[in-house]
C-alpha cells in the first residue's frame, strides 16, 4: 500500500535536501507537489516486464539514437517539490555524450510506470497528471494485471488503451519503436 511517508500528513512541503538527507532504507522514495511518497520494493513480474521494456527499447534506441532509455532509481526532478522515479525514462539525446548528472539531462520524452497493487492509485491519480503539467511527451502505465498499457501524450485529455500492439515515434527518429502487448505480458507471467 503507498502512502504519504508522514501520518497523518505534515504540513510541510517537501524538496530535494530533505529528500536527500533520508538515510538509504532500500525503498523508494519520491515527491509529489511537496509530499512524500515510500514504495516497497515491487515483486518480480514487474521487475521482468520493467526488464523487458527496458531491452526493447535499448534496442530501439540504439537504431534510433533520439533518446537514454534507463531505469530507477533515477532522481527525476520536475519542480523544487517534485522528484520523481519512474520505472523506466527515455532521456532526449542532445549528443553522443551521455549526461553524468540528472540535472544536465533535461525533461523525458517518455516516462513509463509499470503498476503495482501498492502504486496503482498513484502512478494514475497523482503522477499521470504531474507528468503532463511537467510536459513530459508521452507517459505509458503498465497494468500487468489487466493486460493493457495506457497511453497519455500531452495532447491528449484522455489515455489511448492499448492492448494489442505499442507503437510509439519518438521526435528524430526514422522508425516507429512497436512492441507486441499480450506477447510481453505472456513472457513475464506464464
Amino acid at each position: 500500500m503507498v502512502m504519504p511517508a508522514a501520518n497523518p500528513p505534515s504540513p510541510v512541503r517537501w524538496n530535494r535536501a530533505m529528500l536527500e538527507s533520508l538515510p538509504d532504507d532500500g525503498q523508494r522514495h519520491e515527491i509529489i507537489d511537496g509530499v512524500h511518497y515510500v514504495t516497497p520494493s515491487p515483486a518480480s513480474p514487474h521487475q521482468f516486464v520493467v526488464t523487458e521494456l527496458l531491452g526493447a527499447l535499448f534496442i530501439y534506441l540504439r537504431a534510433e539514437p533520439v533518446g537514454w532509455v534507463l531505469t530507477s532509481p533515477s532522481d527525476i526532478e520536475l519542480a523544487p517539490d517534485t522528484i520523481v522515479q519512474p520505472d523506466v525514462l527515455v532521456l532526449p539525446r542532445t549528443s553522443d555524450r551521455r549526461p553524468r548528472r540528472w540535472d544536465e539531462a533535461g525533461l523525458p520524452i517518455l516516462v513509463v510506470e509499470v503498476i503495482s497493487p501498492s502504486s496503482r492509485s498513484r502512478d494514475r491519480i497523482v503522477k499521470r497528471p504531474r507528468y503532463q503539467r511537467a510536459g513530459i511527451a508521452e507517459y505509458w502505465i503498465v497494468d500487468i494485471e489487466s493486460r493493457l498499457v495506457d497511453r497519455w501524450t500531452q495532447a491528449h485529455e484522455r489515455p489511448e488503451i492499448i492492448t494489442e500492439t505499442l507503437h510509439w515515434s519518438p521526435p528524430g527518429a526514422g522508425t516507429v519503436f512497436s512492441i507486441d502487448i499480450q506477447a510481453l505480458f505472456a513472457a513475464v507471467t506464464e
